[in-house]
């Protein structure tokens, strides 16, 4: 198949059933889709191919020691945006108090994104 007429294989993620997606692509544009049992399976698909977001979770050092903070974003964040937000997230360190919700790196990227404690911590 030429780069205009392509199509590319997907497993939606969206539900249990983990449908078989073929997704027909011509010049960048999505064309159709099929394989899809429900609409959660069509929406998975077009935002996978158009633009792929992914929640991402990671720990966060605290100071003075102690366990790692898990902190998670507070909403999807662009996928290659991934590793960039996890090289700005190892330079950051959590200072208690902190609550479950608490920002611990705002603006991630410059993407209005954060990451949120998912854990309480105390001094």
């Amino acid at each position: 198949m030429t780069e205009a007429n392509q199509v590319r294989a997907l497993t939606c993620i969206n539900c249990p059933m983990g449908c078989s997606l073929n997704a027909q692509i011509d010049n960048g544009n999505v064309v159709s889709v099929s394989g899809y049992s429900c609409r959660r399976g069509l929406d998975y698909a077009m935002a996978e191919l158009n633009r792929p977001v992914r929640m991402v979770t990671a720990l966060v050092r605290v100071s003075g020691g102690g366990a790692p903070l898990p902190v998670k974003t507070s909403r999807p964040i662009d996928k290659r945006l991934i590793f960039p937000a996890l090289k700005e997230l190892k330079a950051a360190v959590a200072v208690p108090p902190i609550a479950i919700g608490d920002r611990v790196l705002e603006n991630v990227c410059g993407s209005s994104v954060d990451f949120v404690a998912t854990a309480n911590r105390e001094k």
